[in-house]
């Protein structure tokens, strides 16, 4: 590799955890505003994430940039697409963020309504995804990234169970639909960012033995452990 390219990649990796640092701080950010259904904190994760969306941008330039005057082969290739694919997730989880914050300006003004989840544990649960899927990626650990796909089933049962909740809540009381909604919404956002995490992790296993897991993660584990689980030539 030459160092230009070098340089370029390290600069990329710089980039793309500027964007991972800060999705990731909007969301806990929004969890809190929840939790507290402060308008005040739900604004700034609004006006955060258009901070994001221009991080995103300016990322998917630098990957075109690379691709354009270096012409990487290899995991140098694979690196430079993964930070492409990443970073359109990271930005769909920022968004996510938003319409958590966006939900609870609503449900700030809202009558009080009966939470048809546990808020507590599906916002720890999605927010050690995300934590470990960013780790993943600093350290290339595949197996951390398969923990993250394996974690995604809790919530999704979590999502689930909100949706029994609220067809039961709202058929005992009508008057509380509309906060019923915006609860499963928010439900449903915390469900989406796991979904994500699960792409930025399966993104970080091609990444590093150019293996899709897509729909098939057991039998990806199953490659894996029949490897060494080392590839030459891997970008650190």
């Amino acid at each position: 590799m030459n160092s230009h390219l070098r340089k370029d990649l390290e600069r990329l990796k710089l980039q793309i955890m500027k964007v991972a640092i800060g999705v990731e701080e909007n969301v806990r950010k929004s969890v809190e505003a929840l939790r507290e259904l402060s308008v005040k904190k739900a604004e700034e994760v609004i006006e955060a994430d258009l901070e994001i969306d221009k991080l995103e941008v300016d990322t998917e330039e630098e990957c075109l940039k690379i691709l354009a005057l270096h012409q990487p082969v290899a995991s140098d290739l694979r690196f430079v697409i993964t930070v492409l694919k990443i970073n359109n997730e990271l930005e769909h989880i920022g968004d996510m963020a938003a319409n958590i914050a966006k939900r609870v300006i609503f449900l700030r003004d809202a009558p009080p309504a009966k939470i048809p989840f546990d808020i507590e544990k599906m916002s720890k649960q999605t927010l050690s995804m995300l934590k470990s899927a960013i780790d993943a990626f600093v350290r290339y650990d595949e197996l951390k990234a398969i923990k993250v796909c394996e974690d995604d089933e809790d919530v999704d049962d979590e999502n689930r169970q909100c949706y029994a909740n609220v067809k039961s809540i709202i058929s005992a009381n009508p008057d509380c639909a509309m906060a019923q909604i915006n609860y499963l919404l928010v439900s449903k956002s915390f469900e989406r960012i796991a979904d994500l995490c699960t792409n930025i992790a399966e993104d970080i296993i091609y990444m590093k033995h150019s293996v899709i897991i897509r729909h098939n993660l057991k039998n990806a584990e199953q490659k894996l452990s029949g490897s060494s689980l080392e590839e030459a030539g891997d970008w650190d």
